[in-house]
């Protein structure tokens, strides 16, 4: 995980810029108005336009209220203040109407946009296993954009609706009332004359100047004293991650942490961990307050400023206490609309933050096996995998480390239907990732492998998902693929009948089985599936002696059945009993490795 030397700048990011950053929202923001769902999308936006319109023309219609209602008490005129509070009425009812179904509209817009983008997403980094090459990356210390998938699909595309919508309905209701209130307000604030230097000069529309000098000079404070917000909001939901990810570490490996007495130093590296999430919100949390310290003071001195400016023309008899009024709310309206870059400081430094890490996850997962550090970018030329037939063949395949290293490589290797073959060699030689070039998984792979059709991988730690003991013995077929007697026959196979009572049981299977007892339940997902091919990396490594001999005689009985074979990777002498051909790796000469050459090489052993 990220820690505080290596955590990511996000002003070194793909959004260093404002404009940068604007088009990175709007490439992440675009595909979904144009997607299957474009056309209810486009029209429940333009509802939502219309409906800010609406409430900014209400506005217009309560400023023009104000003018009429205060003269009339002003003039103390019973008849136009009673009509004028019947008018009121409905314009409150009106504009009631307009907010609530506003509000309504843009929270449906934001769901269905954020199950369009999580939906989208889920594809993207499932598919083409890119899951499993950034998570490649991470452990093999590349570009670390694309830590925490979790949190990017979960939270950052539900903040990325939430904030687009926010922000950019804002910033056009903030238009909007400026060009609807900037006309009223310059006509009704007349025009200012003064002497410079013996010479007399008029400014026309004043106020409107006034506001425009007001809120420009805030603006420029606000940035000044906000724009650290950016980062520091970008670096928290970064060190949050590393301390929540921490915590999950702890948990599942809570039975090693409790043997090794390791108590004390989990709570030193968590300790850690939150010290740097208090350490950057303190940080957060004083630009906030020096922020906040200005924007009330700004929006304080922003309800008497109208007043003050339009009290000598009042006073002087120039315009009644409704035109007064009128000026104040008009100049309030100009107002908001300009210093809405101030109010919206804080929401945009968030968006940008999120926008940000969005972008990192999206090209991540775009261009997954990129993330990996060292790695040229032809380096994947030359790879051929297919499904098709009924051998296995490698023809030239090569396994490269991502420091850029050949691991391993096998050429001119078949396996036919029928036979069982054992890989061995030493620890680190690549027997693993043999394996994963088989499957197709591996991200840094060259040559030719042909995988028979029907196959299926048994790894060593297989992933059991969190439900019921029936979804995870059908993984990955629905829940309901096999009925009762099918499970039980596999669970009596493997020796776990007792779990024949709580097939409909609701548990997080990986973590109440133990090591053993999950690789039996990988092994009855194979009796269920009957593959013809079966490929075990150290599948019965957690097993002991008698229980491993009856399940390999199973699995062989039954590929050699369906006209297939079984080829494992096990360390355990005992296991060559159960095949009849293996496979050594063997090192590569110094020189020969120096040269280009992979460190091991797979050989058929006499």
């Amino acid at each position: 995980m990220t820690d505080s030397h290596t955590l990511p700048d996000p002003w070194s990011g793909p959004g260093r810029s404002w404009s940068t950053f604007l088009k990175d929202a709007w490439r992440l923001a675009r595909p979904y108005f144009h997607s299957e769902e474009r056309w209810r999308a486009r029209l429940m936006l333009f509802v939502i336009v219309a409906l800010n319109l609406g409430g900014v023309y209400m506005a217009v219609l309560f400023n023009q209220w104000y003018n009429v209602f205060y003269n009339a008490l002003q003039d103390k005129n019973v008849e136009v203040f009673w009509s004028q509070m019947f008018r009121f009425s409905w314009l409150a009812v009106i504009a009631i109407i307009l907010a609530v179904y506003k509000f309504y509209i843009t929270q449906l817009l934001d769901l269905r946009w954020r199950a369009w983008m999580t939906r989208t997403y889920l594809n993207k980094w499932l598919g083409h296993h890119r899951f499993y090459h950034l998570e490649l990356a991470r452990q093999s210390g590349g570009t670390a954009v694309s830590d925490n998938p979790d949190q990017r699909i979960q939270e950052d595309i539900a903040r990325f609706t939430g904030s687009t919508l926010g922000i950019s309905m804002g910033l056009l209701n903030a238009v909007v009332t400026l060009v609807s209130f900037i006309g009223i307000l310059w006509t009704l604030s007349g025009s200012f004359s003064f002497t410079l230097g013996g010479s007399s000069y008029t400014l026309p529309g004043y106020m409107v100047w006034a506001a425009i000098a007001y809120c420009a000079v805030g603006s420029v404070i606000a940035h000044y004293i906000g724009r650290a917000l950016i980062r520091l909001n970008f670096w928290q939901e970064w060190r949050e991650a590393d301390f929540r990810y921490s915590l999950v570490r702890v948990r599942e490996y809570s039975e090693a942490i409790a043997l090794d007495r390791g108590e004390p130093a989990s709570r030193e590296q968590l300790d850690y961990r939150f010290g740097h999430v208090l350490g950057n919100y303190l940080n957060l949390i004083r630009t906030q307050k020096r922020l906040v310290w200005f924007t009330s003071f700004f929006q304080q001195a922003a309800i008497i400023f109208p007043f003050l400016v339009a009290a000598p023309r009042y006073f002087a008899g120039a315009i009644k206490l409704g035109d007064l009024i009128q000026i104040s709310s008009a100049f309030g309206k100009v107002q908001d609309s300009l210093s809405w870059f101030i109010d919206s400081y804080p929401a945009l430094a968030s968006w940008r933050a999120t926008t940000e890490r969005l972008t990192s996850f999206d090209r991540g997962v775009t261009e997954s096996w990129k993330m990996l550090p060292e790695v040229e970018q032809d380096g994947l030329e030359g790879w051929e995998h297919r499904i098709v037939g009924d051998r296995l063949e490698l023809a030239h395949a090569k396994a490269q480390l991502p420091s850029g290293n050949v691991q391993v490589e096998a050429d001119a290797l078949q396996m036919q239907p029928g036979e069982t073959v054992l890989v061995q060699g030493p620890s680190g030689s690549g027997k693993s990732t043999l394996l994963r070039v088989i499957a197709g998984i591996w991200p840094l792979a060259h040559g030719r492998v042909t995988l028979p059709e029907s196959s299926m991988f048994l790894p060593q730690r297989p992933y059991l998902p969190h439900g019921s003991l029936r979804a995870a013995l059908a993984y990955p077929a629905a829940e309901n693929a096999y009925d009762d007697a099918e499970l039980r026959r596999v669970l009596e196979i493997v020796r776990m009948p007792q779990l024949v009572e709580q097939l409909d049981y609701r548990e997080n299977w990986g973590h109440k089985l133990s090591g053993g007892e999950q690789q039996r339940v990988a092994i009855a997902r194979a009796l269920l599936r009957q593959p013809r091919w079966i490929f075990a990396d150290e599948a019965t490594s957690a097993l002991d002696a008698p229980t491993e001999e009856r399940l390999y005689r199973e699995l062989i009985a039954m590929v050699r059945a369906n006209g297939g074979g079984l080829l494992s990777v096990a360390h355990r002498q005992s296991v060559a009993a159960f095949h009849d051909r293996l496979w050594v790796l063997q090192p590569n000469p110094d020189e020969a490795v120096h040269q280009g050459a992979a460190a091991y090489r797979v050989e058929l052993a006499a």
